[in-house]
């Protein structure tokens, strides 16, 4: 070939087809999508969260309700003191404060004598007769008091329960003695 020739023209293979332009109400579209997505996403994040919130602060309430009732029961054994000793006086104080406190973090006491009994809420520990104050099916005692917080459970309560005889008030019958085979002497 001589110098001079032209070079041959290079084969161009064929293009790939481009896609088609997208239009201003596909973007607009997907951004209405992404949004919702996000706005849903921000929603659920939140109420996980408050969830996490609302679970770490029962947990560590739990673990306060053994005190709280510690120092319930120093306060009630305070009451012997004179009204005005100023530990009755400091112990009154705190209980308020306790109080408070636990009022304050949505914690509502779930036993009180007279109550129905709510085998949802409280634990059967034993039975008494139903007085005036407490008739038959409901919490006669409070042994140990139970705690709702932002309507779940934190602990049931221990309670005795009222009940009554049977119809024709006669006792339960005695389980018959069992004879016992004679030991040889």
């Amino acid at each position: 070939m001589p110098d001079d020739a032209p070079a041959p023209a290079p084969v161009e293979a064929p293009a790939p087809e481009a896609p088609a332009p997208e239009t201003k109400e596909d973007w607009e579209s997907r951004f209405k999508y992404l949004l919702a997505d996000f706005e849903n996403f921000r929603r659920r994040s939140a109420r996980e969260r408050e969830t996490v919130t609302r679970q770490a602060r029962g947990a560590l309430l739990r673990e306060l309700l053994p005190l709280v009732e510690a120092f319930r029961s120093a306060t009630a054994a305070a009451v012997r003191l004179d009204p005005g000793d100023p530990m009755r006086r400091g112990l009154e104080l705190l209980d308020r404060e306790w109080s408070t406190f636990l009022r304050h973090e949505g914690v509502e006491a779930v036993a009180e004598v007279g109550q129905p009994f709510r085998a949802e809420e409280a634990e059967a520990v034993g039975e008494a007769p139903p007085t005036d104050r407490a008739p038959d099916g409901s919490i006669a005692e409070v042994i140990q008091q139970g705690y709702r917080f932002f309507g779940g459970l934190l602990r049931p309560a221990k309670v005795v329960v009222a009940r009554g005889r049977a119809a024709g008030g006669s006792a339960p019958p005695e389980p018959a003695a069992v004879a016992r085979p004679e030991e040889p002497s």
